[in-house]
């Protein structure tokens, strides 16, 4: 699997798969994080998850800039390291809440997030922009050594970033355990168990108990009973604020291994540093005299590939869209109409990297055969789409077979009514499945599609575009939570992203033969 490769690419690789286990430990538990330490409406929560996601993505531009700028990769991308742990430093601190320090410590981790946000754009793209690099260097060493040798270094980009992609989520497999994990122990340690249910109906009490109805007094009494050994059903008040302390302080915890994972993604970095190549720099120390045609073929073909970059960004704005719902709709459906006696909501995010090891292999395999290298880069982000779409298609089918009302009617219910149609895992493990393929498809693509047509003088705030592309995706997603609650039943949420992805992919399809033009021209 690595024969042919860089040898800097393991590197990068594991200097990658720290931070982002640090990341998709606190990204796993975001938005339900929020709703249940401050109270607030899964709508704005989602809200704040949404503008985290897109500064997580559009800072990389500005960061591609700082380091094309300075012509110094490797420093930018440990300066944001430093800059997400100080970040996850902050949210390890167990702030309490209440009516008067609310509104602080929400503006306080709102904060935080924006330090972890301006950290990543500072080592993300710049990190890829590094990988990039290494195959630009292998391609150009290959094409001294003739024709085939200079077609198998190239034939190893699309792999190179495949692999890259899969030490990213080796460390998102294990992340999502972390502060459920965590939780449960906490809540343990204080004579509580988990209940994903209790924290709303807490915070409801706590603010509005006169507004509640008889059956969620009577699920919040039932769900108090079960998960709080000390509960006394004369101080409801107490428990539900004890509750929600303990409840939500073994999540903070959490945010120390992530602290420690940046400070383990610096350590790697630091050792391979000097191995790494320096993009940038050896275009600044090139000095040639252009004739005014070769100048203006010049501009032709940078404006050509930089049309083509766009059109592919524009398809990924809405799969982003899409696919991260995973951390916002998917996660409230995991809360709200899944079982999760056994399994925390959050941990089943570990489902799409867990896929994604598994299934990398094999579609490197494909596409390592005859037929599969006939299959451009362009289609295959196509066929990508249209793996989303299947995996939006099951989930409106089975929401429709169970009659499923909105999350908010589902969970106005009496207690029996919502354990009696709850889903079983396997419907979560069928839709990660198909959105997995569907990533694998785009999103390792994508970014070696960006190092193929990128000017080599830009190529960290192309990267940025990418990346940027992602943000707006991301600041998207808020429309699932919407979706959600808002639509009189479930399946018409899924039905909205079923659409959008069959009409992403068919604007694609329609573009196929212009952007494989383009990215056959840059061999």
């Amino acid at each position: 699997m690595f024969k042919g490769h860089p040898k800097g690419l393991i590197a990068a690789a594991l200097s990658n798969m720290g931070e982002r286990f640090g990341y998709y430990i606190m990204n796993a538990v975001l938005l339900l994080f929020l709703c249940s330490k401050f109270g607030i409406p899964d709508e704005t929560a989602a809200l704040i998850y949404a503008v985290f996601y897109f500064s997580i993505y559009v800072m990389a531009l500005p960061g591609g800039i700082v380091a094309d700028k300075l012509q110094n990769y490797k420093g930018t991308i440990m300066a944001g390291l430093i800059t997400m742990a100080i970040g996850y430093i902050v949210l390890s601190v167990p702030m309490t809440v209440d009516a008067a320090s609310k509104t602080l410590v929400l503006v306080v981790t709102c904060i935080a997030l924006l330090v972890i946000a301006a950290g990543n754009g500072l080592f993300k793209g710049n990190l890829q922009a590094i990988v990039g690099q290494m195959y630009d260097n292998l391609e150009a060493e290959a094409a001294q050594k003739g024709p085939e040798a200079l077609e198998i270094a190239r034939s190893k980009r699309d792999p190179g970033f495949q692999i890259f992609y899969v030490f990213i989520n080796i460390g998102g497999v294990l992340a999502p355990f972390v502060a459920p994990s965590l939780r449960q122990w906490w809540l343990g340690r204080n004579g509580m168990t988990y209940n994903s249910d209790l924290p709303a109906l807490c915070h409801q009490y706590i603010n509005d108990a006169t507004g509640m109805t008889d059956i969620q007094m009577a699920n919040l009494n039932t769900w108090m009973q079960a998960s709080n050994s000390h509960f006394d059903p004369a101080n409801l008040q107490a428990a539900c604020e004890s509750y929600l302390q303990v409840f939500n302080t073994g999540i903070h915890y959490s945010f120390i291994a992530s602290v420690l994972a940046m400070l383990l993604s610096f350590v790697i970095f630091l050792i391979y540093k000097q191995k790494f190549p320096a993009p940038a720099k050896k275009a600044a120390k090139e000095v040639v005299e252009y004739t005014a045609e070769e100048k203006a073929a010049m501009a032709k073909d940078i404006k050509q590939r930089m049309a083509g970059l766009y059109a592919v960004l524009g398809i990924c704005v809405f799969f982003w869209m899409s696919f991260h719902q995973n951390g916002q709709s998917l996660s409230l459906f995991a809360r709200n109409f899944v079982n999760s006696d056994s399994v925390a909501p959050e941990v089943w995010q570990f489902l799409n990297p867990a896929l994604v090891i598994l299934l990398t292999p094999v579609i490197m395999w494909i596409f390592g055969t005859k037929w599969g290298r006939t299959v451009s880069t362009p289609r295959k982000i196509v066929l990508g789409m249209l793996f989303a779409g299947c995996a939006y298609l099951f989930l409106m089918l089975f929401s429709m077979g169970k009659g499923y009302p909105s999350g908010i009617e589902f969970m106005a219910q009496d207690a029996d009514t919502i354990a009696g149609m709850k889903a079983g895992a396997w419907v979560l493990i069928v839709t990660y499945f198909f959105l997995t393929v569907a990533e694998l498809f785009i999103s390792p693509l994508g970014l070696s599609f960006v190092s193929k047509i990128a000017p080599k003088h830009i190529q960290g705030i192309c990267q940025g575009l990418w990346l940027t592309a992602t943000a707006i995706g991301n600041l998207l997603i808020v429309i699932g939570p919407i979706l959600f609650n808002k639509l009189p039943h479930l399946w018409m949420t899924w039905a909205f992203f079923l659409i959008v992805c069959l009409i992403a992919g068919g604007v694609m399809f329609g573009m196929l033969k212009w952007l494989e033009r383009i990215t056959s021209e840059q061999k």
